[in-house]
């Protein structure tokens, strides 16, 4: 994105629908521009208004009249972009934003790139770049748990933890450099113990959040929990009692779901996206080998894996078919839930006993529903919750939802791990020093203090116009 901080830029800031529409200004001819369309009640003269002021009145082409509006004025720096910036609120016609759009183009104005306005407020100061990107965020968070995220984000909360980690950096810097000034009399001012001990104490607090990523791109974007099972054990009822609503087709012939059937649902302020998945078993019809396929490649991207099998089964049967499912996902660390359905097939003692069974390690949780009678449901939802590491939300500034935040944090990682090695291997100084300031680099790429004209067009692009 060129950015051309002399420019006066405009844009609609809502979308479509509503019975009110607002058009954004910024930059030095705001007042101006605003002065040249808009005629005030009061009469008052908008190139002398203070900030922070509202003012009633029409919005007029010479004798025309367009509509009635109130326009919101904002002086720099208190603005949202740190600019001279108005609002212009009026009826939801497309025909006169169209027309206030034009008059303000006519007039000087430049229309704004996607997220040219978060743009203006970041190099103006207003907020860093982590800050930024979770304006994008909060804008698209569909679940309570997105929202916080990307709410703690928006205040400043990762960019915290991430000057801390950075000011630390920067003191073990100066010493470095400062053996460097000194090195012809070979002169250390700090023990390689010491040294080390510092250098992992960051490194722990890295990787502490670029683990976090997992999680924290799962609650932004949707947990996903695929269904598998065999044919005709239930999967697409228990979705659909899940949803409550007929979203599967349910039928007693076996390879009914022959493609994944995807929808969502919010449990406990968390969206999770449950994906119903062909049966699996071995079949000579084509279309529903497809099915199977697309099934194994679900389970492969999956976070969470519900399990179904029947009631009818043998707690050894049902152990195995779990262990066989935790295979299909590659053995990967995510969390399986063994779904017991058609428990209304056997005796309740029967279904207790086999959760006891099942459950005895601790390992595996299990729990025993029937979609037919819609018992178990609310159980299973607990499970839900569990299988997700919500204790983690009580602390949402060391939970990492960008992956160009977990990009850069892994290369910082592997950087320290470089000054790690020297110092074990006994490298020169000024090579240990050129990982350690690689480290503050990708430190400071997540923030924007090194901020490359190529990744600031990538982030920004992604907003929306009027943002």
């Amino acid at each position: 994105m060129n950015l051309k901080p002399d420019t006066t830029i405009a844009a609609p800031a809502t979308g479509t629908g509503g019975a009110l529409a607002v058009i954004r200004v910024s930059g030095p001819e705001t007042f101006r521009l605003i002065s040249e369309l808009f005629i005030t009640v009061s009469g008052a003269d908008l190139r002398e208004a203070r900030g922070y002021t509202v003012h009633y009145g029409q919005v007029k082409e010479e004798d025309e009249f367009i509509d009635d509006a109130v326009v919101t004025l904002y002086r720099a720096p208190a603005s949202y972009s740190g600019e001279d910036a108005a609002e212009i609120s009026f009826h939801a016609s497309p025909w006169i934003a169209q027309k206030i759009m034009k008059m303000l183009l006519a007039r000087g104005a430049t229309a704004a790139m996607p997220g040219e306005f978060t743009m203006r407020a970041f190099m103006n100061g207003k907020m860093d770049l982590s800050q930024a990107e979770a304006v994008a965020d909060i804008i698209v968070a569909d679940s309570s748990a997105a929202h916080r995220l990307a709410a703690s984000q928006l205040r400043g909360g990762l960019s915290e933890e991430i000057e801390k980690l950075r000011q630390e950096l920067l003191q073990f810097a100066s010493l470095i450099e400062l053996e460097l000034d000194f090195s012809e009399e070979d002169v250390q001012f700090a023990d390689r113990f010491s040294m080390s001990e510092t250098v992992i104490n960051i490194k722990s607090l890295v990787e502490r959040l670029a683990s976090s990523f997992r999680l924290g791109n799962a609650i932004k974007k949707g947990i996903p929990v695929v269904i598998a099972g065999r044919p005709n054990v239930g999967k697409s009822s228990l979705l659909n009692l899940l949803l409550q609503e007929e979203r599967a087709i349910v039928s007693e012939i076996p390879g009914t779901t022959r493609d994944t059937v995807e929808e969502v649902l919010h449990v406990g302020g968390l969206l999770f996206r449950f994906i119903d998945t062909a049966g699996l078993r071995q079949s000579d019809d084509e279309i529903e080998l497809l099915g199977v396929e697309r099934t194994m490649r679900k389970l492969e991207a999956a976070e969470v894996v519900l399990a179904v099998a029947e009631a009818t089964d043998t707690s050894g049967e049902l152990a195995a078919f779990a262990a066989s499912v935790a295979e299909m996902t590659g053995n990967r660390n995510i969390r399986i839930i063994l779904v017991v359905n058609k428990t209304d097939l056997i005796e309740q003692d029967r279904a207790e006993t086999l959760k006891k069974e099942l459950a005895g390690g601790g390992e595996l949780p299990v729990v025993a529903v029937s979609a037919k009678e819609a018992t178990g449901i609310d159980e299973l939802r607990e499970m839900l919750l569990k299988s997700v590491e919500t204790g983690a939300l009580e602390s949402p500034q060391y939970i990492v939802t960008n992956a160009r935040h977990y990009e850069a944090l892994t290369n910082v990682s592997e950087n320290l791990q470089r000054v790690l090695d020297g110092f074990r291997d006994g490298i020169p100084t000024v090579l240990i020093a050129t990982d350690v300031r690689q480290a503050i680099y990708y430190l400071g790429l997540i923030t924007g203090r090194i901020t490359p004209d190529d990744i600031l067009g990538e982030i920004f692009s992604r907003f929306c116009i009027g943002k």
